[in-house]
């Protein structure tokens, strides 16, 4: 019996399994989302992908929270109407589905974190002070009554801390910033969390202002000067490129011709006639041409006899008789 038990049991669990990852994640938010301090009233919100019967709100390692929904809604509200200590610490919230038992997977995770009064605020230095140029490093400390803690750095503006310094002994901190540039211009504070969810309040502030680095004298013109330098060296590339394509082609026909001149297989040249005038007293005012008959040979190509050229005259014109 006992192995059937646990087969059933693993059985179960991966259909479980299976069906969670088939219903959409949930999301949980919280509201305020910060400066929450100790009595403050605080909300978070499960909204909700499906119509959902039943969700519930888990906090790690501590309570757990369910709540049936009377209404079909989208979201479901878990509300503290005066947090104390133990209300602080990582929340995540899951649903079932109407009339099922499907269960969704848990949420990401949100912190409430808690501000306690009783803390006493952090102090701060800013090195270089104040205005500085763009590049700069900047160093930021933060130091408070000797209290071993984590230090988070804040930036006006931002919603969530920019830096943190997880527990410092001692009760100081640094934070740099390196390379700043205009948009690190703003106001800092600091704070400190002696428990993990249990924060002291912000601190006192400094100002940083990041001022631009001007550009050093002729930078402007220099850069034009460059430009005008590619320019140029880009056109007289391409220049130089077209003419040498040009010379090229040109080399190639030239070679081509006279390979196709200087072939065996190109056709003889026909003999040019020569003409000349015979004296009247001996051929009656006759004109003769002169021309080259080759007769063909039966000796090959290579033969050392060379065929000697007849010489073959014939009438043109006589003075009005033929």
């Amino acid at each position: 019996m006992a192995p059937m038990a646990v087969a059933l049991i693993f059985g179960w669990w991966l259909v479980a399994a299976s069906r969670a990852q088939q219903l959409p994640r949930p999301s949980l938010s919280l509201h305020p989302s910060q400066g929450v301090s100790l009595g403050d009233t605080v909300t978070l919100r499960c909204h909700l992908p499906r119509l959902a019967a039943w969700v519930w709100l888990y906090q790690e390692e501590g309570w757990s929270y369910n709540k049936r929904k009377k209404k079909e809604q989208d979201t479901a509200e878990f509300s503290f109407v005066s947090t104390k200590q133990e209300h602080a610490g990582r929340y995540r919230c899951q649903y079932r589905v109407s009339e099922s038992a499907e269960m969704s997977v848990e949420s990401d995770p949100v912190e409430l974190v808690l501000t306690d009064l009783r803390y006493p605020p952090s102090s701060i230095s800013l090195h270089p002070e104040q205005h500085v140029g763009t590049g700069t490093n900047v160093t930021i400390r933060c130091w408070n009554k000797d209290y071993g803690a984590t230090f988070l750095l804040h930036k006006d503006g931002s919603s969530d801390p920019i830096q943190r310094q997880d527990f410092s002994e001692g009760g100081t901190a640094t934070f740099t910033l390196f390379g700043v540039t205009p948009a690190d211009s703003g106001t800092y504070r600091c704070s400190y969390r002696p428990w993990r969810f249990m924060s002291s309040p912000l601190g006192d502030s400094v100002m940083l202002e990041v001022t631009p680095t001007p550009a050093p004298p002729g930078a402007a013109g220099s850069s034009r000067g460059n430009l005008v330098v590619a320019v140029v060296g880009g056109c007289t590339a391409a220049f130089v490129f077209i003419l040498v394509l040009i010379i090229f082609f040109l080399l190639s026909a030239r070679r081509r011709r006279t390979q196709r001149d200087e072939s065996p297989d190109a056709p003889p040249k026909k003999p040019e006639a020569m003409e000349f005038q015979v004296p009247s007293s001996d051929s009656e005012g006759l004109t003769y041409l002169e021309l080259q008959a080759v007769t063909p040979s039966t000796q090959p190509p290579n033969s050392p006899i060379a065929p000697q050229p007849s010489v073959i005259y014939t009438e043109v014109a006589v003075r009005g008789r033929h």
